[in-house]
């Protein structure tokens, strides 16, 4: 039987946010999980991060924001992905982001979004059961 492909994850911290912790414990977390991970690290634009998830050839692009930027930064990068035919890439986000802004950005593309005090788990099992193998 031939092996299946792992998920491959790009986790990235778009805009001007300077801190990673959160982005790097999920990071890891789906490393454990069996998936591939890539971090771009800090500070990336939201074109470097769309260039990169299709180089990587990613399923997914878990997006980091505390910065309060990510009503702007997390639908462009959706908007970005489906401008280069890779709308089949699927858009998660996490960090501090308050309540009433989740409703636009799933309106925007952005399947899940993870606030403070998610398990690391819960994310594995939404990126497991949306993720498409392509």
């Amino acid at each position: 039987m031939a092996e299946q492909r792992k998920i491959r994850v790009l986790v990235a911290k778009p805009g001007l946010d300077g801190h990673d912790r959160g982005a790097k414990v999920v990071a890891r977390a789906l490393r454990d999980a069996g998936m591939e991970v890539i971090y771009t690290g800090l500070r990336q634009t939201p074109e470097q991060i769309v260039e990169a998830a299709i180089q990587e050839d990613v399923d997914v692009v878990g997006l980091s924001c505390l910065s309060g930027a990510h009503n702007h930064l997390f639908p462009r990068v959706v908007e970005l992905l489906k401008a280069k035919d890779a709308a089949d890439i699927l858009v998660v986000g996490g960090g501090v982001i308050p309540e009433d802004d989740i409703p636009f950005l799933k309106e925007s593309g952005v399947k899940e979004i993870f606030t403070p005090g998610t398990s690391t788990g819960d994310v594995v099992n939404f990126i497991r059961s949306h993720a498409g193998s392509k």
